[in-house]
């Protein structure tokens, strides 16, 4: 069935909380109102039902899929697989998807999608009976394929989801040569791409690092310039939570803080972020970590001393009711969502700064993007190109070593001939993009008279991209 996409939506849900963030940063802006509604609007609200067989007997299971924006095409979006799953928040994610992909120069218009479901209650036949059907009634309706809306993991979603899924549109598209690209975030043995599991948490990292860097925004916080010895709390060990923490270690910055639903744990002197993940993997829990100072209530565990605060879990996690708390000068949201804008106005109102979801967690659609390529193009990256650029340096090498007469060791040697990998170029455009993108938010920032956050820096830039693109498609004069 279909929904109505122009109901009123209450301003305390989440897409609300994304229509006022919308509507804030459209005020710098000078495009036609029509236009403004056109690219806030969800354009496709697909709600549908089906029956799954569980046990001896049916159970009906309510899902979602939403193409918020078709300035761009194919559509783009996870599947969150989550009991709390409703159309207010699959349509809020799709249209952060949207400003999300226009933030980072990636083309595809925002999606999403939702299965309202807990998979700890289902034995792994009966999720793969869930998500195939799923993938089944979106082919029905001509809401997947690689040229129109491309699904990718999501909260409660991965890999083995993703494959279920691309074996699912193939069987149903038998001969379309690109079948592969109607879906991302595939087992890398199923033309996944190296480096996407990864992304988001890489991303997050990368963007913190960026934001640290520049001194004189750090000299404001009263924090110096550099991610070394940052103090950093994140909220969230699942895919997102623990690969930033994991690279923010790598980066330099010392994890003290981690919060879980079980509750959360704190050391001022740095927590190990793999020692942590073993303790939780081997005693189904963050708590009772040795050395570590326990919360049973883990959104005490926010509320530490800290530089930087990472939410990655859920939406709505940082409100009007705990902000003050928060004893951080750096918000960075790898989830969707977490900070409400009551809240973020307090936030800079003290003195903070919030590095936006729609900029920090942008890592996962930007490797995604670059495995639809892979996809559509048949051809791995650095396949056509790694033993000529190998074989290039080596005789560079050995004309610099003739012509000097210095001899450089084999660990020196193999450092400079060496090709870049897949999982090399990957990180590499991640890395590019996320410094880019940073850059250029902070530029309309800074240079936009009474612009007051990043986000809506963010927005602003997000929406002038998007009316283009409209305008582009003279859709707008």
């Amino acid at each position: 069935m279909t929904t109505n996409i122009n109901a009123a939506v209450p301003d305390n849900h989440f897409f609300g909380d994304v229509c006022k963030f919308f509507d804030h940063a459209a005020t710098f802006t000078k495009h036609d109102a029509g236009l403004l509604d056109q690219i806030k609007s969800c354009n496709s609200v697909y709600r549908f039902r089906f029956p799954i067989r569980k046990g001896n007997g049916f159970e009906v299971i309510d899902a979602w899929r939403v193409e918020h924006s078709h300035h761009q095409s194919p559509t783009k979006g996870g599947i969150r697989y989550s009991e709390m799953v409703n159309e207010d928040e699959v349509m809020a994610l799709a249209a952060l998807m949207t400003y999300k992909c226009a933030i980072v120069n990636v083309p595809f218009g925002g999606a999403k999608g939702g299965i309202r479901i807990n998979p700890k209650n289902y034995t792994v036949g009966e999720l793969e009976n869930i998500t195939r059907r799923y993938t089944v009634e979106l082919i029905k309706k001509n809401f997947i394929g690689p040229s129109i809306d491309v699904p990718a993991p999501d909260y409660g979603s991965g890999e083995r989801e993703m494959s279920w899924i691309a074996d699912t549109y193939a069987t149903m598209n038998p001969g379309q040569l690109d079948a592969m690209g109607a879906v991302t975030g595939k087992p890398i043995a199923l033309q996944g791409i190296a480096g996407r599991r990864e992304a988001t948490g890489r991303g997050v990292a990368i963007a913190i690092r960026e934001c640290v860097s520049v001194g004189e925004d750090m000299l404001k916080l009263g924090l110096t310039a550099g991610i070394s010895g940052k103090k950093v709390i994140v909220q969230g060990l699942g895919n997102v939570g623990y690969h930033s923490a994991k690279f923010l270690t790598e980066f330099g910055a010392l994890i003290v803080g981690l919060c879980e639903f079980e509750g959360a744990i704190y050391n001022a002197d740095g927590l190990d972020i793999e020692a942590v993940f073993q303790h939780r993997k081997a005693t189904g829990s963050i708590l009772g970590y040795p050395g570590a100072i326990e919360f049973k209530n883990s959104m005490e565990g926010l509320e530490q001393p800290c530089d930087i605060l990472v939410p990655a879990a859920l939406e709505n996690q940082i409100t009007i009711e705990n902000i003050t708390r928060i004893q951080a000068k750096i918000i960075a949201e790898g989830a969707n969502g977490p900070t409400t804008p009551e809240a973020e106005a307090v936030f800079y109102q003290n003195g903070g700064l919030i590095i936006p979801d729609m900029y920090a967690n942008a890592g996962g659609v930007t490797v995604s993007y670059f495995e639809w390529l892979k996809n559509l193009s048949h051809v791995a990256f650095g396949r056509m190109n790694r033993r000529f650029e190998e074989n290039s340096n080596l005789n560079l090498v050995n004309m610099v070593e003739g012509i000097t007469g210095v001899a450089l060791n084999s660990a020196q040697r193999s450092s400079i001939i060496k090709g870049a990998s897949e999982l090399e170029l990957v990180n590499s455009g991640l890395e590019d993009t996320m410094i880019r993108s940073y850059h250029e938010i902070r530029e309309t920032f800074i240079n936009t008279q009474g612009i007051d956050t990043l986000r809506t820096a963010a927005f602003v830039g997000a929406i002038n991209k998007i009316a283009v693109s409209y305008q582009n498609l003279g859709v707008w004069p």
